[in-house]
């Protein structure tokens, strides 16, 4: 039983990920952090984005979270589940990077799902992209996303609110 507690810390930091990287996606990336973001919703063929400094982010946090873990770095003073949060926080970046970056961008396997979750992530993906700028996006989740069928309609509400706005 000694891998329960440790089990459950680290997939309970997967599941906090996600709504950390919701908020950052909303309020970071596509506020103060655009100039890193920006280049991601812009067509390009470069092999990498200034948008991938988010992953070098997210390492930082994962490490640090490692090294307050750890005796070796912290000494009397290491936190015990400061280890399994770091170690989450690395899951989450692993199935963020195989999600997004390989399956939503393509960046590393060609693979277009038909039907079933991924065609629905896939979708919601591409609603967020329907906008270049740093306003007037949906879907700042990675892995768990709505039915694209409500971002298609918060898009389409987004857009009479513009149009009202520029009328007025």
């Amino acid at each position: 039983m000694e891998w329960l507690i440790p089990s459950l810390i680290v997939l309970a930091t997967i599941l906090a990920m996600e709504w950390v990287a919701w908020a950052s996606h909303k309020y970071i990336m596509h506020g103060f952090g655009w100039a890193w973001h920006r280049d991601h919703h812009e067509p390009h063929d470069k092999l990498l984005e200034k948008n991938d400094l988010y992953a070098i982010v997210g390492a930082a946090m994962s490490i640090s979270m490692f090294a307050l873990g750890s005796p070796l770095v912290m000494g009397d003073a290491a936190w015990w589940p400061g280890t399994w949060i770091g170690l989450g926080i690395l899951g989450y970046g692993i199935i963020y990077t195989l999600v997004h970056d390989g399956l939503v961008h393509q960046r590393y396997f060609r693979w277009v799902p038909k039907s079933g979750y991924a065609k629905r992530l896939v979708q919601a993906h591409k609603l967020h992209h329907a906008t270049v700028s740093k306003e007037g996006g949906v879907s700042f989740g990675f892995v768990f996303v709505r039915d694209p069928a409500a971002l298609k309609a918060d898009l389409k509400r987004q857009e009479r609110a513009g149009i009202a706005q520029l009328r007025s």
